[in-house]
């Protein structure tokens, strides 16, 4: 399952809610047929409006006809079954699913775990990598830090600062005393 989306709150009294759309048009999450909730619940999306503000979309769920109703699904996570999206023609592209579980690698070859998650906090996609000898890690989804991304290989390569894992983190420097 691929997560499509989230019911960020309430539109209104007639049970339409607001929908963060994390599909690359934020319109298009009602295209891929059914979705389902972390439980397996089924959600039916009709667009209320059909303009979308940045990644929202206003949204009516059959079944859901007031805004109590609306109001209980608030933080529900929608997901598409892997086969009801398109398949990615380029090689330079894939779906972050898609990273899950790829071996990570430093340039010189050497193991430092597997993909664990990809996430967004607002400030851009950050890997977390798992598993490896070094501990657990993340890394801005940046070409800086991860230049290759294969596929075919299952693995992607990271380029990390050579004092990366024996760097202090910051606020844990060592106090100097003034003379």
């Amino acid at each position: 399952m691929i997560l499509l989306g989230a019911i960020a709150g309430v539109h209104g009294v007639r049970g339409e809610v607001k929908v963060k759309s994390f599909t690359a048009d934020p319109l298009a999450i009602a295209t891929y047929g059914p979705l389902y909730d972390d439980a397996g619940r089924k959600f039916e999306l009709k667009l209320a409006q059909k303009a979308a503000k940045d990644t929202i979309v206003i949204a009516k769920i059959d079944g859901i006809v007031d805004r109590n109703a609306a109001e209980a699904l608030k933080g529900t996570r929608l997901y598409a079954s892997r086969d009801a999206l398109p398949a990615i023609e380029d090689q330079n592209e894939f779906y972050a699913s898609d990273l899950i579980g790829l071996r990570v690698e430093d340039r010189a070859g050497r193991n430092l775990g597997k993909v664990v998650d990809l996430a967004d906090y607002g400030a851009g996609d950050i890997i977390a990598i798992a598993g490896g000898p070094d501990g657990d890690f993340e890394l801005p989804f940046a070409d800086r830090f991860v230049p290759v991304v294969d596929l075919a290989a299952e693995k992607i390569v990271v380029d990390l600062p050579e004092d990366f894992f024996t760097a202090k983190p910051v606020g844990e420097e060592e106090e100097r005393g003034g003379d």
